[in-house]
């Protein structure tokens, strides 16, 4: 199922497309050459496909197959009524799933903040098929419980995610005020003008749909259920790290901390930006993101870009 040619807010041509993934159908924005290389970008909470509007026209631009989904749980994807769907294997099954559906067997992989963490899985568990990981304020699931178990700033910082394990009272206070909280959060953990008032709406259209905002939250309700995800052997395959300092949910060391499960890891920092470095920083991560992903490529001939 294919919508328009070109999608409302984007630089570049783009179709509108619901891929059979895992069980259930994901709504993903797809731009690009159909034969450039394959480049999936993962959202985090609470965003949705647009999270990567000032990524998806570079990286479309430069050859790359873009695609972008609304990840389970959000905006027009499949929402599962179970918390068990919300497990990390799940998650980081729909993106290997979802590259096959694209007809794929190897990609390249960007995930932010909790599309970030899904990147991190997704890469442990399908090494062979991620030849190339970025990732933007997230820590690898396996280094961050010890991380904040052992450091108590950060678990103050992380205070909130036992609040979204509780039952249905997260829904009663994100919904009150039309969303007043979450519209709040992400213009305060912002740098000015980050969150535009056009932007706060879709935003706000995607968290209203049927079922969405209690899926959302089941990602946080699975994470008692999980355990510790082991961290075994090193990544193999190119890491990049980029990171805006001023983050308000997650601490520096995190990052440092998920670059020791690396083979080949390197951080970029962003001193100025905060948890959303993608927004704030859009021309500067997408050159970074460019520069790394396109590097050793023959479909890339010539020096590798730079930042």
């Amino acid at each position: 199922m294919t919508g328009s040619s070109l999608v409302a807010g984007l630089p570049v041509p783009a179709t509108e497309t619901w891929k059979e993934v895992n069980g259930l159908r994901l709504h993903c924005i797809e731009a690009g050459p159909e034969s450039g290389p394959l480049v999936v970008l993962l959202h985090g909470f609470p965003e949705f496909w647009w999270g990567w509007r000032k990524q998806i026209g570079p990286l479309a631009e430069a050859g790359f197959r873009v695609v972008v989904p609304d990840q389970r749980g959000y905006n027009l994807s499949d929402k599962p009524s179970e918390r068990s769907a919300y497990a990390l294997d799940p998650l980081a099954e729909d993106v290997a799933a979802l590259a096959e559906a694209c007809g794929r067997q190897a990609f390249r992989l960007v995930g932010h903040d909790w599309g970030g963490i899904v990147a991190w899985w997704a890469a442990t568990r399908f090494p062979d098929q991620v030849e190339r990981l970025v990732i933007l304020n997230a820590p690898h699931p396996g280094v961050a419980g010890p991380f904040v178990r052992t450091h108590p700033s950060q678990m103050l910082k992380s205070s909130y995610v036992g609040f979204f394990k509780v039952p249905r009272l997260p829904e009663m206070v994100l919904t009150a005020g039309d969303y007043a909280v979450l519209r709040r959060s992400l213009v305060g953990s912002s740098r000015p003008g980050t969150f535009p008032e056009g932007d706060l709406n879709r935003y706000r259209e995607a968290w209203a749909r049927p079922g969405a905002l209690t899926a959302m939250l089941n990602w946080y309700r699975m994470l008692p259920m999980l355990g510790e995800p082991p961290v075994t052997d090193p990544l193999p395959m190119p890491v990049q790290v980029l990171w805006g300092v001023r983050d308000r949910f997650l601490q520096r060391e995190l990052a440092e901390a998920s670059l020791a499960v690396c083979a080949q890891g390197r951080a970029r920092w962003f001193d100025a930006a905060t948890h959303w470095v993608h927004l704030e920083e859009p021309g500067a991560v997408s050159a970074a993101m460019l520069d790394f992903l396109a590097a050793e490529d023959p479909a890339f001939p010539g020096p590798a870009r730079q930042a």
